[in-house]
């Protein structure tokens, strides 16, 4: 076997061993989305690069499917509308590219998973910001000591690693648990 992969498969099981410590807030963000989804709101997720990969993840487990048949749920990943990633970023900024499409979207109740592996990402912040302003709860999935996004969230989630890959192959681990507490919640399952 390849001692890369031995070397980032001891290194994931040392992280895994950890996140135990996260289980009641994972269980409370579960609780929270399934609360907003049960009332006719919705889940709206962003993130940068591998983070908006995830967001996109998580929002078609929901709209689509995650461990059975049902009806599909409310979440929209704010990094797939590259018309308007590049518009806002253009005649904007690009730290205002999730902000400005939660002002447009959100509604208070609705909630903002904000995908963020340092939790330093600045259009993350902003539109954190712009969720508290609207009434929208915000979600962290963090990393590292979960940087200035974490006193920002109502709620954060930080994955103890300084590794951005770790943090990600975490982040999903939490994103697919999130998806089977919300159907568990809503009674899908």
């Amino acid at each position: 076997m390849s001692a890369l992969f031995l070397s980032n498969l001891a290194a994931q099981r040392e992280l895994l061993g950890q996140l135990h410590t996260l289980a009641p807030d994972v269980q409370a963000a579960g609780e929270r989305i399934a609360q907003a989804l049960r009332a006719g709101g919705k889940l709206l997720l962003c993130g940068n690069g591998g983070s908006a990969a995830d967001a996109q993840h998580i929002a078609a487990e929901l709209t689509g499917r995650f461990i059975q048949e049902r009806r599909p749920l409310a979440a929209v990943a704010l990094t797939t509308d590259t018309s308007a990633l590049t518009c806002i970023g253009n005649d904007y900024s690009f730290d205002d590219i999730f902000a400005r499409q939660l002002q447009a979207i959100a509604r208070p109740g609705d909630v903002l998973l904000a995908i963020s592996t340092s939790g330093n990402s600045r259009n993350v912040m902003r539109a954190v910001e712009v969720a508290r302003s609207e009434g929208v709860i915000s979600i962290g999935l963090l990393g590292r000591d979960g940087g200035a996004l974490r006193a920002l969230c109502d709620l954060s989630l930080v994955v103890p690693s300084t590794v951005t890959a770790r943090i990600q192959e975490s982040h999903i681990l939490i994103g697919h648990t999130l998806c089977g507490l919300i159907e568990q919640e809503l009674g899908l399952v």
